[in-house]
This record gives structure tokens, C-alpha cells and sequence, in this order.
């Protein structure tokens, strides 16, 4: 039984080239004025949406055993994505921990000042509700 190598060294062609024959069908060029695409929000600057709607931004223990939560809660029109990613880069800027919970965002210790000012950035409006 004799074993017969097959060549890896690439070089035969495959002799067919799937866009050859689009050459010849008078498609514009890219120099020819084909559409640009858009700009991406994210290559501009970062500017807020006016107004996304009010937050309650509250400090609460209650059933925590003593340990003092910061809540952001009343999110109108913001789906659990954005929320996870606004919890992210709260936990983020404030150096502790927090999570997404029953429609609202809760951060590890008191730290409404920082939670309203990246809800700000975000375009929302932040109200200090509670105690």
C-alpha cells in the first residue's frame, strides 16, 4: 500500500474568481459617487439627549441589614440593556459594587452625588427623593 502526498504549497489556482464577471456590468466605481456611509453616533461627540425623563435617585437600608444601598429607580422608556450598561459604568466611577434589580439600579453605599451626575451625562434628570 503506497501512500501518496498531496501537495500544501498553494500553488494551484482555483481558476475561478467569484466577483470576475461583476467588472463588466457598468457598476459605479467608489470614486463615482457611491453613497458614503454615515457617520456613527458614537465618532461624534458624546451630546446628551435633552431630556430622557426624571429619576429618583434615593439612599435606602431597609431590609439590608444596615448596609446603605444607593437606588436609581422611575426609568421611563429604557429597556434592561441600557440600564445593565448604566449600572456598569456606576459601579465603574464609583469603585464598588451594584446591580440591576426589579427595574431599578442599586449601588453599594451612599453615592447619590455620583449616580446623579452619570445619569445627568446620560440625558436623563435626576431628583434626590428620600432621606
Amino acid at each position: 500500500m503506497s501512500k501518496e502526498r498531496i501537495s500544501t504549497d498553494g500553488g494551484r489556482d482555483l481558476g475561478h474568481n467569484p466577483f470576475g464577471a461583476l467588472s463588466g456590468l457598468g457598476l459605479p466605481d467608489k470614486s463615482q459617487g457611491a453613497p458614503q456611509p454615515a457617520k456613527s453616533p458614537a465618532a461624534s461627540p458624546a451630546v446628551p439627549v435633552k431630556n430622557r425623563g426624571r429619576v429618583e435617585v434615593l439612599r435606602t437600608t431597609a431590609g439590608r441589614g444596615g448596609k446603605t444601598v444607593t437606588v436609581a429607580r422611575a426609568f421611563i422608556g429604557i429597556g434592561l440593556r441600557e440600564k445593565e450598561q448604566l449600572a456598569k459604568k456606576m459601579q465603574r466611577v464609583c469603585g464598588c459594587g451594584g446591580t440591576v434589580k426589579d427595574g431599578q439600579i442599586e449601588i453599594q453605599g451612599d453615592k447619590r452625588d455620583e449616580v446623579a451626575r452619570i445619569l445627568t451625562e446620560a440625558g436623563f434628570r435626576p431628583v434626590m427623593a428620600g432621606g
